[in-house]
């Protein structure tokens, strides 16, 4: 594996499993097939969730590359419970990422679910993968290949968004490659 592209969902009409692209999310899902149509890629993964694959699919059928599904990939469930700030919550689990919330996942579990994908890629012959993600699963596996990657790159986030990790050397090159 040369290159893994972490794409993160386009814009979508809320966030259960079964939420659907908005009309403008579906355009950007076209925009990234443009995007990547220069792109020899080998392979794609996305999380099941509707959204991530619905975000991919125009560019696997222009690549001509089936669209797999890894639940590896889904969204990290911060709580089954309502938190009024919940935004504060989502912030001090990236900084103790052993912080796990009631019928939540910790960032650490998220990690390495995300990190144990990336070990198998590794002894896969495949150079250029696309990964596609929820925003904060992303933030978690930037922070795998960039420990400085936290809560405020998260809010930097946008929908959607693709970032490059180029494995060249001892140590995985990261690249934001979407600047909309």
């Amino acid at each position: 594996m040369d290159k893994i592209y972490i794409v993160r969902h386009c814009k979508a009409v809320g966030q259960p499993p079964e939420a659907q692209l908005t009309e403008e999310g579906f355009k950007q899902a076209e925009e990234l097939a443009d995007f990547f149509s220069t792109i020899q890629i080998d392979r794609i993964i996305s999380s099941p969730f509707t959204r991530a694959q619905q975000s991919i699919e125009p560019t696997g059928k222009k690549q001509g590359v089936r669209v797999e599904t890894d639940d590896r990939l889904a969204k990290r469930i911060l709580s089954t419970e309502h938190h009024e700030d919940w935004l504060e919550k989502l912030r001090h689990s990236f900084e103790d990422i052993k912080m796990k919330l009631q019928g939540g996942e910790s960032s650490q579990e998220a990690m390495g679910r995300a990190e144990s994908m990336i070990t198998e890629l590794k002894e896969r012959p495949e150079e250029n993968i696309i990964l596609v993600t929820h925003g904060n699963l992303m933030t978690l596996l930037l922070k795998y290949f960039d420990d400085s990657y936290g809560f405020e790159e998260w809010k930097k986030l946008i929908n959607p968004d693709v970032f490059l990790v180029t494995f060249t050397g001892e140590n995985p090159q990261l690249e934001r490659h979407w600047k909309k």
